[in-house]
């Protein structure tokens, strides 16, 4: 039980004992650090009820609790907040219970009454097969696999899963100018990944489409005329309807260079540190849901124009009219994402919310989306969420993919992991490394920095990306708690004594109970977490936690105390902070290093 959930019913008691008077809910906060106290009410709320005033209410209560509460110790009153000390035992007892909890923090996916909480799917990546993933792409696989991580610890069943955008014009630009221009090149022949090789042919296409753009307006076209009247755009649009009916010739080339790039961008997720459990292929997915256009019809959600188009009228909740399938019967990407939701819920009965990992430029598309799957009638839709994010942008300025100016995947994690490794050589400790342990520990901190500094900061916001900020092995950085948790793990290596029983502790010193505290947080971080689809809970949890240990550690000795009991305290507590550091990054997708 939390602190809260033992308190709250001692106060109703307490005020129905001291005023006759029922009330249905008390408000904590955390106590601010220059007053005495673990945990504060606030009492003007109990104004409205009470005639008394802050200071004789509180006292009031207060003494109730020291005299009715074993874990309440003493208490003050400033102003209209009681703060509430908690005796040492309470914090003892909570330690001891946790110590060798392996899943403290992490709730199981099933519930006491033996049912289950429906599965949640959380969709990100969802790349285009004619380019390799780039920072943005980073940004979304990195929040999109942590909240689906942290989402299964707060005890739900999740499934991962990425719509894969396979066909279109932007594919067959890139398939032309292979033809074209290729000469039969291929990932081995050239040595490039596919993803790579694919997209320097969406770039050639787009230099050859610029050229001949401006050739066709040096003989007196307009721009607008040149760019439709350009031959080579002309050839992909052909190649496009030659896919669309199934010419054999272009289904096997498309497939050939699809694969490239899916080998591609499979060591890419295996680098980064993501994974899924199913995939989703437009070109398998874009005819559906025009199927559910005529149920909509049916049920008057749409409405047909004159000329054959459909629509759904949503100016009475604020938005727009939204076509949903064009006069000659085609669909829209809306269409597509009503049919690809029901299909999922299809696929997997046990569903029952999705969550879609999308820049925040899709916003409204998302609130139609969901809008139109409610009014469909869809119950799961109530739990549909789309965790938008702002854009990553770097000291040099905005990417652009045509112009072959993207922040490459793989580079940047590289780049990382070379930042990473001249600041580890600057600062001269690893001399006892081998050459394979350097290079895993170099990764370790390069991926940690990169990940950490995107996922500390709120999804919504916009996040300009300094590399060499984000590898400081000091401040608010994935180097700086993997470096805390590196220095535990020699704390627990030196330690030639056997720790694993409980401590006799009667009495705890002030760091040690401020580090317990913020251990007892953890469970309900991982649920705001989850509630919030926000990673940056967890991270920035886990920076508080490591500066808390760092202050405990300068303050009292660990492996000097000689008091045996209290060194088997500090060691037992150092190994849980470790822990419970290495369990929240794990959500983050972030290793931790035994030596650094």
């Amino acid at each position: 039980m939390t602190l809260q959930q033992i308190l709250t019913p001692s106060i109703e008691k307490a005020v129905k004992a001291l005023f006759d008077v029922t009330i249905d809910k008390v408000e904590f906060q955390t106590t601010r650090k220059e007053f005495e106290g673990d945990i504060t009410m606030v009492i003007f709320p109990l104004l409205k009820v009470v005639k008394s005033n802050p200071v004789e209410l509180g006292n009031k209560i207060g003494n109730y609790l020291v005299e009715n509460v074993a874990e309440v110790s003493q208490f003050n009153v400033v102003s209209g907040f009681l703060n509430i000390v908690i005796s040492d035992n309470y914090y003892l007892d909570f330690f001891g219970a946790i110590k060798d909890d392996v899943n403290f923090g992490f709730v199981t996916p099933s519930r006491s009454d033996g049912t289950e909480d429906k599965a949640v799917m959380v969709e990100y990546s969802s790349p285009n097969t004619n380019k390799p993933l780039h920072l943005g792409h980073v940004r979304n696989n990195l929040l999109g696999y942590s909240v689906a991580e942290i989402i299964k610890a707060s005890g739900k069943k999740v499934y991962k899963t990425q719509i894969i955008n396979d066909r279109g014009i932007h594919i067959c630009k890139s398939m032309l100018a292979w033809q074209k221009f290729g000469n039969g090149q291929t990932p081995e022949s050239t040595g490039l990944k596919g993803d790579k090789l694919v997209g320097n042919y969406y770039v050639a296409f787009d230099k050859a489409y610029k050229e001949e753009i401006a050739q066709l307006m040096s003989v007196g076209k307009t721009e607008e005329e040149a760019k439709k009247q350009a031959p080579i755009i002309l050839e992909a649009q052909e190649m496009l309807l030659k896919w669309e009916a199934g010419d054999e010739a272009v289904i096997s080339l498309w497939k050939t260079m699809n694969q490239w790039v899916y080998d591609g961008f499979a060591k890419t997720y295996k680098n980064l540190g993501v994974d899924f459990d199913c995939f989703y292929y437009e070109s398998n997915t874009y005819l559906l849901g025009k199927d559910v256009v005529q149920i909509g019809l049916d049920r008057g959600v749409f409405e047909k124009d004159p000329d054959g188009s459909v629509w759904i009228d949503l100016t009475d909740e604020g938005l727009d009219r939204k076509i949903v399938l064009r006069s000659d019967g085609t669909a829209v990407y809306m269409t597509q994402d009503i049919g690809t939701a029901i299909q999922r819920v299809k696929d997997y009965p046990d569903v029952g919310g999705m969550v879609y990992t999308v820049g925040n430029e899709q916003d409204y598309h998302f609130k139609v989306l969901f809008l139109i799957l409610k009014k469909l009638g869809f119950e799961w839709s109530k739990n549909l969420f789309h965790l938008s994010y702002g854009m990553v942008d770097l000291p040099s300025g905005k990417m652009k993919s045509r112009e072959g100016t993207v922040v490459d995947a793989d580079d940047l994690m590289q780049e990382m992991t070379d930042t990473a490794q001249k600041i580890a050589e600057d600062l001269g400790k690893l001399d006892s490394y081998s050459a394979d342990e350097k290079a895993k520990l170099y990764s370790t901190i390069g991926l940690g920095a990169l990940k950490y500094y995107i996922l500390k900061v709120d999804p919504k916001k916009r996040i300009l990306f300094n590399p060499e900020e984000s590898v400081d092995f000091a401040g608010n950085t994935g180097p700086f708690i993997q470096y805390t948790y590196a220095r535990i793990q020699s704390i627990i290596r030196k330690a030639n004594f056997d720790f694993s029983n409980k401590s006799n502790m009667t009495q705890l010193h002030e760091k040690e109970k401020e580090l317990v505290k913020q251990l007892e947080l953890f469970p309900e971080v991982i649920q705001n977490a989850a509630q919030h689809h926000s990673p940056a809970l967890l991270a920035n949890f886990t920076y508080d936690l490591v500066r808390e240990y760092n202050s405990f550690y300068q303050a009292v000795p660990i492996l000097g105390e000689e008091d045996l009991e209290k060194k088997i305290f500090r060691v037992q507590l150092s190994k849980k902070v470790a822990d419970t550091i290495a369990a929240s990054f794990k959500l983050l997708g972030i290793s931790v290093p035994e030596r650094m």
